[in-house]
């Protein structure tokens, strides 16, 4: 016979099994109707405890809004409301790939809240597995990338804290869900030794100016690509970096950098000053720093890739990436003693302590001559204890 409770606390029973059973109103259907759920446990106490935590958490649901949604129709809902209008046009295309390419073909149909850490959970590991959509790239490696998967997390992650905060569900399933360890690996760049006949076969293919640029300074291709004319000034001896171009959707577009820290204004020395005028004198009708001899307007991004390849090629040297360019500058300026303050802000990083993560080996060196000197130091302050 059931135990008799105040109003909305339910009810407890010994059922003829043996074990105790609990019910309660979880909440009322769209017509009204009382939703009764309930607990089980071996003992009495065992069961009002549990009833209790249950009756609690259902008091914080609205039963009727969560039952309505998939994830798939939230994740929408969450995307077109809350997320579109605040992120950029760029990372709009991400966000698109990873709710409909992989989240909603994979947990679209699960209710918002039946969802479970475990399904979430094998939905990353099958996508560092197996998840790649395209059969091209599945035939050469069928898993997704560590970095790749943490941004599908992102976005899942953000969507479910916005339905906790909806009061959809009581907690964030994805929130204990364990990632693919990141595996980081080696960073390249182009040997001190070797610069000198990259910039020899980039002068005979009359692109010395700007590979000598961007080994100077470390931009981002979509920043090299976007420099015009005024963002040099000759005086000062400057590099306005405050634009970038991106392809999209098979077309070209200039936008802002993505962070403030982007941003930023690049001392260059005399030598790269008289370089960048020697190639304005070129093209002096043209604003683009380095106008594509094809159309006149910017390089493709990747174009400045594939002529990064033909001069290690021309150069008989091994393959490192365009952006190793990127590694390379920051490399040589922190080993040949420039602080990594300076280093960051022309990078254009967040904070120095990014920059310091990523060179921690171009300042182990700095680390180690340090060390030596402040040895020296205090060995003459020993000497001269009587």
């Amino acid at each position: 016979m059931a135990k008799k409770r105040a109003n909305g606390e339910g009810s407890i029973r010994k059922r003829a099994d043996g074990r105790w059973e609990g019910r309660y109103t979880a909440g009322h259907d769209a017509d009204g109707k009382r939703i009764i759920k309930n607990v089980l446990g071996k003992t009495q106490a065992e069961v009002r405890e549990k009833l209790q935590k249950k009756m609690a958490e259902a008091a914080q649901l609205d039963m009727v809004r969560a039952d309505s949604y998939t994830l798939g129709e939230w994740i929408q809902v969450w995307y077109k409301l809350y997320s579109e209008p605040n992120i950029r046009e760029s990372t709009q295309d991400y966000y698109k790939r990873f709710i409909h390419q992989h989240i909603i073909p994979k947990l679209g149909d699960v209710k918002l809240n039946k969802l479970t850490t475990r399904e979430i959970q094998k939905f990353y590991n099958d996508l560092h597995t197996n998840g790649r959509v395209r059969e091209a790239q599945k035939d050469k490696n069928p898993g997704l990338s560590v970095a790749y998967i943490k941004g599908v997390h992102r976005v899942l992650h953000s969507c479910l804290d916005r339905a906790v905060m909806e009061e959809l569900i009581l907690r964030n399933p994805s929130d204990a869900c364990v990632l693919p360890k990141e595996e980081k690996p080696e960073m390249k760049v182009l040997p001190v030794e070797q610069i000198g006949s990259y910039l020899k076969a980039a002068d005979e293919r009359g692109l010395l100016p700007m590979f000598y640029l961007e080994l100077i300074t470390g931009l981002r291709k979509g920043e090299l690509v976007a420099l015009q004319w005024y963002d040099l000034d000759e005086a000062r001896k400057t590099i306005s970096v405050n634009k970038q171009y991106l392809w999209r959707n098979g077309k070209g577009t200039i936008s802002r950098p993505k962070t403030k820290t982007s941003i930023r204004t690049i001392s260059i020395p005399q030598v790269a000053v008289d370089l960048l005028k020697q190639e304005h004198a070129k093209h002096p009708d043209n604003l683009n720093m380095f106008p594509s001899p094809m159309t006149g307007g910017m390089y493709h991004p990747d174009s400045i890739v594939n002529l990064h390849k033909k001069i290690l090629k021309d150069a008989g040297l091994d393959y490192v990436r365009f952006h190793d360019l990127r590694h390379t500058f920051a490399t040589t300026a922190l080993q040949n003693g420039v602080d990594i303050k300076t280093v960051s802000s022309m990078l254009g990083h967040s904070s120095a302590g990014f920059t310091l993560n990523t060179y921690t080996h171009a300042t182990s060196k700095a680390q180690e001559e340090a060390a030596e000197t402040m040895g020296n130091f205090m060995r003459q302050k020993i000497c001269a204890i009587p």
